[in-house]
């Protein structure tokens, strides 16, 4: 095989090797993994988050769904003398959400993270089924 430059850019020998391949072209994929596991009293969530600090993770609990939000913050070293040939370490922003019920408070959920896993209990409730409003029909 032989190696010749492109026109648009001097030598690009890494990304000709690594592009076209899935593994190094879908950042998306290798972000916040998920194991969902049900127990007989609750579900258990565990999300991997490599790299980032537990001051930059977040859960809300909204209308039922809890949503996991999580950033990384890239530092800029600006070197004019060098270029990333290759780069797949992660910056930014990344969120994943899951429906856990309206009757789920806060209080409720209770999270740990440790050595870049994030684990989540939930507790198993019933859902809330509101009986009809009893209603009188008339009588004529």
């Amino acid at each position: 095989m032989m190696m010749i430059p492109r026109k648009r850019n001097e030598f690009d020998l890494f990304k000709d090797l690594f592009e076209g391949d899935e593994l190094f072209t879908k950042r998306e994929s290798s972000i916040m993994k998920t194991d969902i596991r049900e127990k007989k009293d609750r579900y258990v969530i565990e999300m991997d988050l490599p790299g980032y600090e537990k001051e930059n993770i977040n859960l809300t609990l909204k209308d039922g769904y809890l949503e996991v939000s999580a950033e990384v913050k890239k530092e800029e070293n600006s070197d004019e003398n060098e270029r990333f040939v290759h780069k797949e370490r992660y910056y930014g922003q990344c969120s994943r959400s899951f429906y856990v019920g309206e009757q789920i408070t806060e209080e409720d959920i209770h999270a740990e993270f440790k050595n870049g896993m994030l684990k989540i209990n939930i507790p198993k409730k019933e859902e809330k089924k509101e009986l009809p409003e009893e209603k009188h029909i008339a009588i004529e």
